[in-house]
């Protein structure tokens, strides 16, 4: 099957409409339902989603692959759209996209379409081939050009086959050149696994350097790795998004990494391997000790990644409980609460009550979910359930008899001990690595959590008394705030939101108003999370205030992305932002951090409390002060928006 079998002519939008990630994504799947192609829209575009929640599939270049292996899928497709404004696709390098090609693949895909799609991945890293399809105005050139790559794609492949059998009987002369293996793999195994593949294999060629890759796809494994590639390598290069056999690497330089570097930092992952550049790997069952080093990062990026797993899995509860809580005090408020029940608030009426157990129940989960999913980063599975369990005893208060009723060590308690289970289950893994091999399922399901909750629990005695202390000191300064100190906290957190629109400040920030939340949700809701949640909205919202009053300094793509911030800021999406801030630093931060923090300021002065953490404007029913909280929304944003507009420097023509 070629390429071009599946690029429907019927299928393909030569001027795509939206602006935005989303817009693009239901306007090409709307697409593919219009032609036949797909049976249903919403679960075809389920599967798309949840492909982007995973990493973007914006590549850079300009170039997008969204794909789904799906059971809404009638016949394999692949639509081709195109783009002459631009689209913000959230691309891995931070520019518009132009070119889209949304991959569609039924649940019994055979081998041959697989194939095609491979072919086609391997296709958009050439720069040639990819300019000329900038240039396309109608389906017949698009065919046109994937015809012509593909008949010469068959001779590069013949030459290529003439080459390997050349070098199969000259081993000895090439013998002195280093030989580099790989593995790529992402997670549908459609896309990116294949680009990955052959740009290492072309930047391979162009540097003087004999690798093999193993593709780790969605038609299984191909050209797997021997224990001879193996034994013969110079360093072994991983570029995978999912989990890939690892042990057998056992004690190779070995690089780590996201298939995306595979793609677009090929040069510099095959310059580490060819050096000697990259740490030894040691497998877990490995009993070798030195170069404990793998290819993880820095220290400081290790305990953010982990602590961000814990942050990810634990904001659904966070959100979704805490709205449905907040849920419930509107009702009682609504229904009306005699006052001498006022401290039933939000469980007094039957209906209240039931939003308030289940909102309840997904909030107790909080903390455990927390330091779980920090204990699985660091530890793997069976770090999960040690995790878990110091994330309740934080949560409850925990401590040995004799050391006196402690109140709930919160989430600094729940932190501290998800790493700590996380370290005691790595301390573990080393102290039980001398076992025989016939006890190794053992190890996972009995020697990892008994010991494991063994050694956490007696030690979160020690974490949960002055931790418990600290807990409770916080919370009764938050719950004290008032006038100049309350001013200064909101103008804190708030400008936090804009430092970075979303990376470790901003989430820092973002945290610390979520705990503040949980401590304060039954008693009318917390300061700290109104002003992160305002905070947050103003630096889209400034975007569309700049694009609208200094349309001359932007181009046009810019402008129309200054539209749909209008939707994220208003949906407390402060990403939205990013693209500009990448653009013009210097200009942009400064600007948000401005009209952030006095938002966050003027929120204080008022005592503004939110009891939801999440949702914008379409939670301001849950906010004490809904019309002055939008005042001072629109305030900071009018200020952010005209200080960049006032800064930036026209664009070029």
């Amino acid at each position: 099957m070629k390429i071009n079998d599946l690029l429907v002519k019927d299928a393909m939008i030569m001027d795509l409409k939206a602006t935005d990630k989303r817009g693009a994504i239901d306007e090409m799947v709307q697409k593919l339902y219009d032609t036949g192609r797909i049976s249903d829209v919403e679960t075809f575009k389920e599967g798309i989603l949840a492909r982007e929640a995973q990493t973007s599939t914006g590549l850079g270049d300009g170039i997008a692959m969204p794909h789904s292996k799906n059971a809404a899928v009638k016949e394999a497709t692949v639509l081709f759209a195109k783009s002459d404004a631009g689209v913000d696709y959230e691309a891995l390098d931070g520019q518009p996209t132009f070119l889209f090609f949304m991959i569609a693949a039924p649940d019994g895909a055979n081998d041959t379409h697989l194939q095609a799609l491979a072919a086609l991945s391997r296709q958009l890293i050439n720069p040639e081939f990819v300019a000329s399809l900038k240039e396309v105005t109608t389906p017949d050139q698009v065919q046109a050009i994937f015809a012509a790559a593909e008949a010469e794609e068959a001779k590069e492949k013949e030459a290529e086959a003439k080459a390997e059998a050349e070098a199969a009987n000259a081993t000895s002369a090439a013998s002195d050149r280093p030989y580099v293996i790989a593995v790529t793999a992402c997670p549908t195994g459609i896309a990116h696994t294949y680009m990955a593949e052959d740009s290492l294999k072309k930047k391979a060629k162009e540097m003087g350097i004999d690798i093999k890759v193993e593709t780790n796809g969605s038609d299984g494994i191909k050209h797997r790795l021997t224990a001879e590639d193996i034994e013969r390598a110079t360093a072994v290069i991983v570029a995978a998004d999912k989990k890939v056999e690892m042990d057998r690497f056992d004690g190779k330089k070995l690089l780590n990494r996201p298939v995306g570097d595979g793609i677009r930092k090929t040069e510099e992952l095959l310059t580490l391997a060819v050096e000697g550049k990259a740490p030894v790997y040691h497998a877990e069952n490995s009993s070798n000790t030195a170069e404990e080093e793998t290819s993880k990062g820095s220290v400081g990026q290790e305990i953010y990644k982990n602590l961000m797993n814990g942050v990810s899995h634990m904001l659904p509860f966070v959100i979704a409980g805490g709205i449905m809580i907040a849920l419930s005090f509107m009702i009682d408020q609504f229904m009306g609460v005699p006052q001498d029940q006022l401290s039933k608030l939000g469980s007094y009426h039957p209906m209240a009550a039931n939003f308030n157990q289940i909102g309840s129940a997904a909030f107790a989960f909080m903390l455990p979910v927390f330091a779980g999913y920090i204990a699985a980063s660091i530890a793997d599975r069976p770090g999960l359930i040690v995790g878990f369990a110091a994330g309740a005893l934080a949560n409850s208060g925990y401590a040995f008899n004799g050391f006196g009723d402690m109140k709930s060590a919160g989430f600094l308690g729940a932190l501290i001990g998800g790493f700590l289970a996380g370290y005691v289950i790595l301390f573990l893994k080393k102290i039980f690595s001398g076992l025989p091999k016939s006890l190794g399922g053992i190890k996972t399901i009995l020697f990892y959590p008994f010991f494991g909750l063994l050694i956490t629990g007696f030690l979160m005695t020690f974490i949960n008394i002055p931790v418990s202390a600290i807990n409770t000191a916080l919370n009764n300064f938050l719950a004290s705030l008032s006038g100049a100190n309350a001013i200064l906290l909101g103008l804190l957190v708030a400008g936090m939101m804009a430092v970075d629109l979303g990376g470790p400040i901003n989430k820092a920030a973002y945290v610390f108003a979520t705990l503040s939340l949980s401590e304060s949700v039954t008693s009318g809701g917390s300061v700290v999370m109104a002003a992160v949640m305002a905070g947050g909205m103003v630096p889209p919202l400034a975007i569309f205030v700049a694009t609208l009053l200094f349309k001359k300094k932007f181009d046009q793509s810019q402008v129309d992305a200054g539209l749909t911030n209008i939707v994220m800021g208003l949906s407390f999406v402060t990403e939205g932002a990013i693209p500009f801030a990448a653009a013009d630093p210097l200009r942009a931060i400064p600007s948000f951090v401005v009209g952030s923090a006095l938002t966050g300021g003027l929120v204080g002065a008022l005592d503004i409390k939110s009891l939801a953490p999440h949702g914008g404007i379409f939670v301001i029913p849950l906010v004490s002060q809904p019309i002055m909280y939008l005042l001072f929304i629109f305030i900071g944003a009018i200020v952010s928006g005209v200080l960049f507009g006032l800064l930036k420097k026209p664009v070029a023509k």
